[in-house]
């Protein structure tokens, strides 16, 4: 009888361990769900790798208690909660520079570009003169980005002398926003001579946005 008690013994804890691995696990799952909603809030993150990584950690998560309303002694959880996919996700869904271009505000003819800008400058001219206008009615008003076709997105800058079109891959965070306003200042403030006397060569001036295909070979 002892021996059957002592193995009795051994059972709950074994089965004891077992739920405070799988509570564990189940915390962190829950923990990393909330660090996603707080990596969106923060900026860091845009809508497409928030649903995307949010979706998988509730998904994992769903399965889990799943599992283990159906056999509470099932090891399986342990092959759902494995990391890794997550960064895949984290990184095919962010948003990438694909090129841009710069704008005299009075001529509205192009100064400069980087990048490959495949869109119709017939459409494109269009669209910032309606942006200008709009960004005029609203005094102050600052940059505006919306989606066009195949999932892109367009980011208008507005400057002092000139405006900046940028062109991403996906809609992007809005740490990303506001990288692409500080470096359009960070243009205008360095070009300021040039730009104000109406010398806005491409061969004179320097580029801050260069560093947006820095960050994004």
């Amino acid at each position: 009888m002892p021996e059957a008690s002592s193995d009795a013994s051994e059972e709950e804890r074994a089965a004891q361990t077992q739920r405070d691995k799988v509570e564990r696990a189940l915390t962190r799952l829950r923990e990393k769900m909330a660090q996603v909603a707080t990596e969106f809030a923060a900026g860091r993150i845009n809508r497409a790798q928030f649903h995307a990584i949010y979706s998988r950690y509730n998904e994992q998560r769903t399965i889990t208690e799943r599992l283990l309303e159906r056999n509470p002694d099932s090891q399986a959880w342990q092959q759902v909660v494995q990391e890794g996919h997550t960064a895949f996700l984290r990184q095919h869904y962010e948003a990438r520079v694909l090129s841009y271009v710069l704008y005299d505000n009075e001529s509205s003819m192009p100064i400069a570009s980087h990048g490959r800008f495949k869109i119709d400058t017939g459409l494109l001219v269009p669209m910032l003169s309606a942006f200008r206008s709009a960004a005029t009615e609203m005094f102050g008003a600052g940059l505006k980005s919306t989606a066009i076709e195949g999932g892109r997105w367009l980011v208008f800058v507005p400057g002092e002398f000139t405006t900046a079109i940028v062109l991403f891959s996906l809609e992007p965070s809005a740490r990303q926003l506001d990288l692409v306003q500080d470096l359009h200042r960070d243009f205008e403030r360095a070009n300021r001579q040039a730009l104000a006397r109406g010398e806005a060569r491409a061969d004179r001036l320097v580029f801050p946005q260069r560093a947006l295909f820095e960050r994004n070979p």
